[in-house]
C-alpha cells in the first residue's frame, strides 16, 4: 500500500489522512540500524556474541555516519541496563562494538567519543566486579591508541587518577593481577600518548608511583647477592693489604656489578601470560617514559617523582632496593644520549630536602651513582663532568661534619659517605677523557679557599680526593700535558695558607697531579677524618715505598745517560722484573725504606710493569715549564721559612721539591734552573745556621737544616754527584732531629714515634740550639770543599763557566720577580684566601662575582697612582750609596704609569690595534730608559753593591719572610717589604687589566 501511494497515487498522502497505510511515516526507509543493534545481542545470556553482526553494524555506521550518534547512544543506554543486571557478556558485546567503531569509523570519532567515555567511566567506577573494570581499562586503551590528534587530551587526562588507583590495588589473586596488568597497559598507552603529542599530564607523578609499585626486583640480582659475601671478603683482604682492589684489579663490590641489559618488551609481541603480568607492563611503562624524556627538562619531570618514590620507600639500598634496577634499566633503554643526564640527576638529588640531612641515605644514593657511572662509561667516555663539583661539595661537607662531629655514630656515617663518594669519583675518573674542566674546578675552589681552619681543611681534603681522581684520568689517557697555570698559582697560594694542615694538603694535591698514581687514595684522606697532625692515624701504604717509583725514574735517567737502548716490550719488562725482585730481596733482608705516614704514596713503577697489560714502565709525569719551575722554587723558599711550620710541612715541602726536580731532570730544561735547585738548599742551610736570626726558633732552624741537607743530597743523587752525598753524610747525622729523619732515598720524613706536641717547646729549643752549635763549626769548615765539589761537577753537567757557577752558588737565593711582584703575585693573598667568609660552607659551583673584577681594577689603578705604599717610611741605610738616586727611577716610573693609566681610562674609544701599539711603545721606551740608567749605576757601584748584597741579602729576606709569616702579613705584605724590594715597580697597572680583558 505504501508502494502504491508513493508511485501511483502521490496525491493520496495529502488527501487521505485517515488511512494508516497512506501516512507519511510509512513511506520513509526502514530504520535498519535498530535491527542490526538488536541482532548483535543474543537471545539468551548464555549464547555467544555474533561477531559477524557487530562487523555488519559498524560497516553500516561507516556508510551512514549520521546514524552513529543514535547507535552510540543506544549502546550506552544498553550498557547501563546490563550493568544493573550484571550481565557481563552483554557488556562485553557493547565494549566490543565500541572497539569496532574505533577501528572502522576513526574519522567519525567525534560522533561517539562522548558516549564511549561515559561507558568507560561507568565501568571503571564499578567496584563490585574486577571484570567490569578490566573491560573499562581495555576500552580506554583502545580509545587512546585510536587518537590522531590531541583533541581528547583533557578527556583522557581525567582518567589518570582512576587508572592509577586500580594499578595500586592490593591482592595477588589471578583476577586482581589481571586488573593491575590492564590498568598498567592503559598507563603505558597514556605515556605513549604524551610522547606522541608532546603533552605532559599533570598527574605524571601518580603514574610513576603506580608503575614503580608494580616494578619488581630481578631474581638474577638476588642470586648474585648470594654469591657475593665471599667476593666481599676477598676484596676487603686485598684492600687491607694495600693492593687497591677496586682500582688496580678492577674488582668491585656487589653494588658495582653491572646488571645485564634487560630485554626490551614489544606490546604487540607479548604472550598471553605476559599480557596478564603486571611486571611486564610496568617495564613497558618505564621504557616509554624513557622515550618520552628526550630533553633534559622532560627527563627531570620523569626522574623527580622516581627519586621521591625511592626516598619514601627507602629503595636506595644497592643490594636490596629498587633504585639500582630501575635506574640501570633506564640507562640501557636511553637512546637519545641522555645517559650522563640521568647520572647527573642522581647525584644532584643529594641536595633534595628528603636526603640532605641523612648521611646513610646519601651514602646509598652515591653507591647507586657509582654503579651507574660504571655502566655509563662502559658505553663510552664521560664528556659531562659538571656533577663532579656536586660530589666534591658533598665530600667537603662530610669532612667538615666529621671534624665537627661529637658522636661516634655520626662520625661513622660520615666516613661511610666519604668512602662512597670516593668510589663514585674513582668510577667517574675511569671514563673521563679530558681533565681540563676538572683543573679549572680545582683552581676556582682553591681561589675561594677560606681562612677558617675547619672549612679550609675540609675543602682541601675534598680536593685531595679529586686530585687522585684526576690522576687516574691522566694515567688512563696517557696524554702529556703541561701543568695548568691557574691551578699551579692557586696551589702555591694554598701552600702559604695560615693553616699548617691546609698547606700540607696543597702539597699532597701537587704531588698527586705531577706524578699521578693508580693507588687508592683512601689512606691519604684518613688523616682528614682524624685531625691531620695530632691524632693517631691508620695509614695503608702500597707494596712498594713512596720512592720506589723515584728509584725507577733514576734508573731510567741512568740508562738514558749511558746510552742504553732497551727494546720496548722485551728487555724493558725484564729489567723491571729484575728491579722488583731486588726490592723484594731487600725487604726480606730487613732493608725497609723508611717513609712517613704523611707522604703521598706513589704507586711503584715496577708494580705497574708487572700488571696484566704488560705495558712499559714509563711513568706519567705532567710537564712543568721553566717559568712554573722558577715559581715553584720561589714558593718552596718562602714556605720553608714560615715560622709556624710543623715537621709535617717540612716533609711535604721536601717531597714536592724532589718531584719538581725529577720533572726538571726528565725534561732537560736550561742550566740556570739546575743551579737554582742547588742554590735553594744552600741558602736554606745558611739561614738554619745563622745564630743571629731572631725570627726563627732553634727547633725550626734544625728542621730547615734537615730539609736543606735532604734537598742537597737528593739533587746530588739525581745529577750523580756521590762525593757531595758522602761529604754531607759525614757532617750531618740523619738522626740529628728527633722529629725529622732522612731515609735511604734522602727523603725527609716525620718520625712515627715523635710527639709533635712537644715540637718548639723550651726544652726542644735548648736541644736544637746545642745541636746547631756543634754542627755550625763542622759545616763552616766544609763549606769550601762542598762548594768545590758542586762547582766541579756542575761545570761538567751544565755549560756555565766556573766563575759564573761560583757567583750564583754563593749568592743568596732570591724569589723570582714574577712570583713576588707579577700580576699573580703570591703576596696578594688578602684578596682571596685571607678574607673571612660569612658562611661556614662554600660551594664548589659558586660563580665568580663581578665585584671582584672591579676590586682588581681599583687595586690596579691605585698601585700606579699611589706609589707611596711601596716606599718605606724609614730613612735609607747609609751603607747603600745609591738609594738617594732612587727618586729618578720612581719619577720615571710615575710618568710612564700615569700616561698608561690616563690612556686606559680615556672616554674616547680606541681600536684594539691602536691601544696595543701605544701600550707597547710606552713599555719599550720605559724599559730602555731604565736599562740605561741601571747599567750606569751598576757600573759605578758594582764593587760596593757586591759586598753589601753578599752580607746583607740573607738577613733581608729573612726579615721579609718574617713579615709574610706573621698574623698580619697577608693583609699588608707589600707595604712591609724592605727598602731594596720596595724599589721595584708596582705589581699591576691598567695596562695589565687591559691585556687580561683582551685575552692575553
Amino acid at each position: 500500500m505504501g508502494f502504491i501511494s508513493r508511485k501511483i497515487f502521490p496525491a493520496c498522502g495529502s488527501m487521505c489522512v485517515c488511512c494508516p497505510a497512506l501516512r507519511s511515516r510509512s513511506r520513509q526507509p526502514v530504520k535498519r540500524y535498530k535491527k542490526l543493534l538488536s541482532e548483535i545481542f543474543p537471545k539468551s545470556p548464555d549464547s555467544p556474541p555474533n561477531e559477524r553482526k557487530i562487523v555488519k553494524l559498524c560497516e553500516y555506521a561507516a556508510k551512514n555516519p549520521f546514524r552513529i550518534p543514535k547507535i552510540a547512544k543506544y549502546l550506552e543506554e544498553r550498557c547501563y541496563k546490563e550493568l544493573r543486571y550484571e550481565h557481563i557478556k552483554f557488556i562485553n558485546i557493547v565494549t566490543e562494538a565500541y572497539n569496532k567503531l574505533l577501528c572502522m569509523c576513526k574519522a567519525q570519532m567525534a560522533y561517539f567519543a562522548v558516549n564511549l567515555l561515559n561507558v568507560v567511566t561507568e565501568l571503571l567506577d564499578n567496584s563490585k566486579q574486577d571484570a567490569m573494570r578490566i573491560l573499562g581499562c581495555e576500552t580506554l586503551t583502545s580509545f587512546i591508541y585510536s587518537q590522531v590528534d590531541g583533541t581528547y587530551t583533557h578527556s583522557i587526562e581525567k582518567f589518570v587518577h582512576k587508572v592509577c588507583k586500580l594499578a595500586r590495588e592490593d591482592g595477588e589473586e589471578h583476577q586482581r593481577r589481571c586488573l593491575k596488568a590492564s590498568s598498567l597497559q592503559c598507563l603505558s598507552a597514556m605515556v605513549w600518548f604524551m610522547a606522541q603529542y608532546s603533552y605532559i599530564f599533570a598527574a605524571l607523578d601518580e603514574m610513576v608511583y603506580a608503575t614503580l609499585d608494580n616494578y619488581e626486583l630481578d631474581t638474577r640480582i638476588d642470586d648474585d647477592n648470594e654469591r657475593e659475601p665471599h667476593h666481599n671478603w676477598v676484596d676487603e683482604v686485598v684492600r687491607c693489604e694495600g693492593r687497591g682492589a677496586i682500582v688496580a684489579c678492577d674488582s668491585s663490590p656487589s653494588n658495582m656489578i653491572i646488571r645485564p641489559q634487560p630485554e626490551k618488551k614489544d606490546p604487540s609481541l607479548l604472550t598471553r601470560e605476559e599480557i596478564e603480568t603486571p611486571k611486564v607492563w610496568a617495564q613497558i611503562c618505564i621504557q616509554r617514559m624513557v622515550e618520552l624524556a628526550k630533553e633534559s627538562t622532560t627527563l627531570r619531570q620523569v626522574l623527580d617523582p622516581v627519586f621521591v618514590y625511592l626516598d619514601s620507600r627507602r629503595h636506595w639500598v644497592p643490594q636490596q632496593g629498587l633504585a639500582m634496577v630501575v635506574l640501570s634499566d633506564m640507562l640501557y633503554w636511553e637512546a637519545s644520549g641522555n645517559h650522563q643526564l640521568i647520572l647527573g640527576a642522581v647525584i644532584r638529588h643529594l641536595d633534595h630536602k628528603n636526603v640532605s640531612h641523612d648521611p646513610q641515605l646519601k651514602s646509598n644514593i652515591v653507591q647507586v651513582a657509582a654503579a651507574l657511572a660504571r655502566q655509563t662509561r662502559s658505553r663510552g667516555v664521560l664528556a659531562e663532568t659538571g656533577f663532579v663539583s656536586d660530589l666534591c661539595r658533598h665530600l667537603r661537607k662530610s669532612f667538615q661534619a666529621t671534624l665537627e662531629s661529637v658522636g661516634q655514630q655520626e662520625s661513622n656515617l660520615n666516613i661511610l659517605l666519604q668512602n662512597s663518594i670516593e668510589d663514585c669519583l674513582l668510577e667517574i675518573a675511569k671514563g673521563i677523557d679530558n681533565a681540563l674542566p676538572l683543573f679549572n674546578m680545582m683552581a676556582i675552589s682553591l681561589e675561594k679557599l677560606p681562612s677558617s681552619g675547619i672549612v679550609a681543611r675540609a675543602t682541601i681534603g675534598s680536593l685531595m680526593v679529586l686530585a687522585h681522581m684526576i690522576s687516574l684520568a691522566l694515567i688512563s689517557s696517557r696524554s702529556q700535558q703541561v701543568f695548568p697555570e691557574d691551578l699551579l698559582v692557586q696551589l702555591m697560594k694554598a701552600m702559604l695558607h695560615p693553616n699548617v694542615e691546609v698547606r700540607m694538603g696543597a702539597h699532597h694535591i701537587f704531588s698527586a697531579l705531577l706524578i699521578p698514581s693508580s693507588s687508592h687514595p683512601r689512606h691519604e684522606v684518613a688523616s682528614l677524618r682524624s685531625g691531620f697532625v695530632y691524632e693517631p692515624r691508620r695509614w695503608r701504604s702500597t707494596n712498594a715505598s713512596a720512592f720506589a717509583s723515584i728509584s725507577a725514574l733514576l734508573e731510567k735517567l741512568r740508562r738514558e745517560k749511558d746510552g742504553i737502548k732497551l727494546e720496548k716490550n722485551g728487555c724493558n719488562i725484564h729489567e723491571d722484573f729484575k728491579g722488583k725482585d731486588n726490592m723484594e730481596e731487600d725487604s726480606k733482608q730487613g732493608l725497609v725504606v723508611k717513609s712517613s705516614r704523611n707522604i703521598y704514596t706513589i704507586t711503584s713503577i715496577i708494580d705497574r710493569t708487572a700488571a696484566s697489560n704488560m705495558v712499559e714502565a714509563e711513568p706519567y709525569i705532567m710537564k712543568l715549564t721553566e717559568d712554573q719551575i722558577m715559581q715553584l722554587l720561589s714558593g718552596f723558599w718562602i714556605q720553608a721559612t714560615l715560622s709556624d711550620n710543623l715537621p709535617s710541612n717540612i716533609e711535604a715541602i721536601s717531597h714536592s721539591s724532589m718531584l719538581t726536580l725529577i720533572s726538571l731532570r726528565l725534561k732537560n730544561i736550561n742550566d740556570n734552573l739546575v743551579v737554582r735547585f742547588f742554590q735553594l738548599p744552600l741558602s736554606l742551610k745558611d739561614i738554619s745556621l745563622d745564630p743571629s736570626n731572631g725570627t726563627l726558633t732553634p727547633a725550626f732552624q734544625r728542621s730547615i737544616l734537615m730539609l736543606s741537607m735532604s734537598m742537597l743530597m737528593f739533587a746530588a743523587k739525581i745529577y750523580q754527584i756521590p762525593d757531595l752525598i758522602d761529604l754531607i753524610k759525614s757532617i750531618v747525622p740523619f738522626d740529628a732531629d728527633p722529629y725529622l729523619g732522612i731515609n735511604e732515598d734522602f727523603q725527609v720524613f716525620v718520625r712515627p714515634q715523635a710527639d709533635v706536641k712537644c715540637y718548639g717547646l723550651v726544652s726542644d729549643n735548648q736541644l736544637a740550639s746545642s745541636l746547631l752549635s756543634e754542627l755550625r763549626d763542622k759545616i763552616d769548615e766544609s763549606n769550601n770543599i762542598l762548594m768545590d765539589i758542586l762547582v766541579r761537577n756542575l761545570s761538567s753537567i751544565t755549560e756555565l763557566e766556573i766563575d759564573d757557577l761560583t757567583k750564583q752558588l754563593t749568592e743568596p737565593f732570591t724569589p723570582d720577580d714574577a712570583f713576588m711582584f707579577g700580576p699573580r703575585s703570591i703576596l696578594d693573598l688578602d684578596h682571596n684566601q685571607m678574607t673571612p667568609y660569612s658562611k661556614e660552607s662554600l660551594s664548589f659551583d659558586e660563580d665568580v662575582q663581578t665585584s671582584q673584577l672591579l676590586e682588581d681594577d681599583a687595586r690596579s689603578e691605585a698601585s700606579v697612582l699611589d706609589l707611596s705604599h711601596f716606599i718605606p717610611k724609614a730613612p735609607a741605610s747609609p751603607s747603600i750609596s745609591n738609594v738617594i738616586n732612587i727618586g729618578q727611577l720612581l719619577q720615571s716610573a710615575l710618568e710612564v704609569a700615569g700616561q698608561v693609566a690616563a690612556t686606559s681610562i680615556s672616554t674616547s674609544p680606541l681600536p684594539y690595534d691602536t691601544m696595543a701599539s701605544q701600550c707597547e711603545a710606552f713599555g719599550t721606551g720605559t724599559r730602555k730608559k731604565l736599562s740605561n740608567w741601571l747599567a750606569h749605576e751598576n757600573h759605578q757601584n758594582e764593587a760596593a753593591n757586591k759586598t753589601i748584597l753578599t752580607t746583607d741579602a740573607a738577613d733581608r729576606h729573612v726579615m721579609m719572610l718574617k713579615k709574610i709569616s706573621n698574623g698580619n702579613a697577608f693583609n699588608g705584605a707589600v707595604l712591609q717589604l724592605d727598602p731594596c724590594l720596595s724599589m721595584r715597580l708596582p705589581p699591576a697597572s691598567p695596562f695589565d687589566n687591559f691585556l687580561k680583558a683582551a685575552g692575553h
